[in-house]
C-alpha cells in the first residue's frame, strides 16, 4: 500500500517516517548536515528556475516551483571580497537574520547595528554589503526531502505579503498549503533587470496530509539552521540589491 496521500488537487506527498530519519542520521554521522539541493534563481531577469536533478551538470529548467513550505527563516551573509569562483564561506553569517558570527574570530555581531547591513554599504553606495536572504525549504510533489530556495532581497516583500495577506490573515500557516512560486522580470531604480519571485497558493492540504507531514516538519526544523551558508548563496546574491526608498 502506498504511503502517498493525494488531495483533490492531485498533489502527492511522500512523508518521511522515523525509519528513514534513523537511516539518514546513521549514514551521515560525522559527515555534517544533509546536502539539500538548492534551486537557483536566474540572473538578468530570466523566468525559469534551475532545479538539480540526477545529473549535477544538467539541472532541470522549470517555469514554476510548487510544493509545501516546510520551514523558512531569514539569513544574512557577508563576503568581504567579490565572488571569483570556488566554494568560499562567508566572512560573517547569520542563520536567524539577527546575530551574525564572524568566521575568523567567532565574535557575535548584532546584525541591526552592523555597518555592512546598512543601505549605502555596498560598492554602488546604495544597497547593502551584507545580503539579506530568506531561506525556504519547499517539499515538492513525491519527494521525501525538500529543496532550498533562497528568496533574494528584491523578493522579500512579495514573500512577506504572501505569508501575511494570503495565508496568516486567513488562518493558514505556510506548511498547511501548497505554494506555487513563479518568476517575473523586473527592474530596479537603476534600470538593471532581475528576476522577482511571485508567490501564490495552489491548494490547501487536507487535515490528514497536515498530520502525516509532522515528522518531516520536525526533522527539517532540526536540520535547517545547521545547513551552512556556501558559495551558492553568494552567487544568488549577485542580483541588483533593492535601493532604499
Amino acid at each position: 500500500m502506498s504511503n502517498e496521500l493525494v488531495p483533490k488537487t492531485g498533489f502527492a506527498l511522500a512523508p518521511m517516517d522515523n525509519s528513514l530519519l534513523d537511516m539518514i542520521r546513521e549514514e551521515l554521522d560525522g559527515l555534517g548536515s544533509i546536502p539539500f539541493d538548492v534551486v537557483k534563481i536566474p540572473s538578468g531577469g530570466g523566468v525559469a528556475f534551475e532545479v538539480p536533478g540526477d545529473d549535477p551538470d544538467n539541472p532541470d529548467v522549470v517555469k514554476e516551483l510548487t510544493g509545501v513550505i516546510i520551514e523558512h527563516h531569514p539569513m544574512n551573509s557577508y563576503w568581504a571580497d567579490a565572488y571569483s569562483g570556488g566554494n568560499v564561506a562567508p566572512d560573517c553569517a547569520s542563520m536567524d537574520g539577527k546575530t551574525g558570527i564572524v568566521a575568523a574570530t567567532g565574535e557575535c555581531i548584532d546584525c541591526s547595528m552592523c555597518k555592512f547591513n546598512q543601505f549605502g554599504s555596498d560598492t554602488d553606495g546604495r544597497g547593502k554589503a551584507c545580503k539579506n536572504l530568506h531561506r525556504i525549504y519547499i517539499l515538492r510533489e513525491g519527494e521525501v526531502l525538500p529543496v532550498i530556495f533562497n528568496v533574494p532581497p528584491t523578493s522579500l516583500k512579495p514573500f512577506k505579503d504572501y505569508l501575511a495577506k494570503r495565508l496568516l490573515l486567513k488562518g493558514k500557516r505556510a506548511n498547511q498549503v501548497v505554494t506555487r512560486i513563479t518568476l517575473k522580470k523586473a527592474q530596479n531604480a537603476g534600470g538593471i533587470s532581475y528576476s522577482q519571485a511571485v508567490f501564490s497558493k495552489a491548494a490547501d492540504l487536507t487535515p490528514e496530509q497536515m498530520e502525516v507531514l509532522q515528522p518531516t516538519i520536525k526533522a527539517v526544523r532540526e536540520m535547517a539552521r545547521q545547513v551552512p551558508v556556501d558559495f551558492i548563496e553568494q552567487v544568488d546574491s549577485d542580483e541588483p540589491a533593492p535601493f532604499e526608498e
